[in-house]
């Protein structure tokens, strides 16, 4: 059963890019933007982190959120994919997918003719009480970013 818009967020304690620890409690009274991505140095993650990159000014600036990327690469890949895009926000790294199997964003996929268990393109928005106020799952990557920004703007002004 797929998370819901209006369920409580499950917490999550994750170590950064940037050696910090990230736990969604303590982010309690900011929006939270969640992204979940299969693999570093992909095409589709790389336009996607590139996308959040470009429009992270819009996302922390206007709309006042704090945007987290998530896999289960390695933090030293994270460290390396963020350096070379220059990424203005942290990535998350959750290499046994206990909090992906929480955001239900881990399960079966299909891809040439194979079925195996990864992460689903998934993005969240969690507002500032720790309830999830949008769900994108199983995205396309192409105009994603303007959509979650959009949605963004429309939460805030309700």
């Amino acid at each position: 059963m797929a998370l819901c818009v209006g369920d409580i967020a499950p917490d999550f304690t994750l170590t950064a890019d940037d050696d910090t620890v990230v736990s969604l409690s303590a982010l309690r009274g900011s929006w939270v933007v969640l992204y979940f991505y299969p693999r570093d140095n992909t095409p589709g993650c790389t336009t996607e982190a590139c996308d959040f990159r470009d429009r992270h000014e819009d996302l922390r600036g206007s709309a006042d959120a704090q945007v987290f990327g998530v896999s289960a690469d390695s933090l030293q890949s994270h460290a390396r994919f963020s350096a070379k895009l220059a990424l203005p926000f942290r990535l998350l790294s959750d290499p046994g997918h206990t909090m992906m199997e929480a955001w239900q964003v881990w399960g079966e996929k299909k891809n040439y003719g194979k079925t195996y268990m990864g992460i689903i393109r998934s993005t969240f928005i969690i507002d500032p009480a720790g309830t999830i106020a949008a769900a994108w799952v199983n995205l396309r990557v192409k105009n994603h970013v303007d959509a979650v920004l959009t949605r963004l703007g429309e939460l805030q002004s309700a």
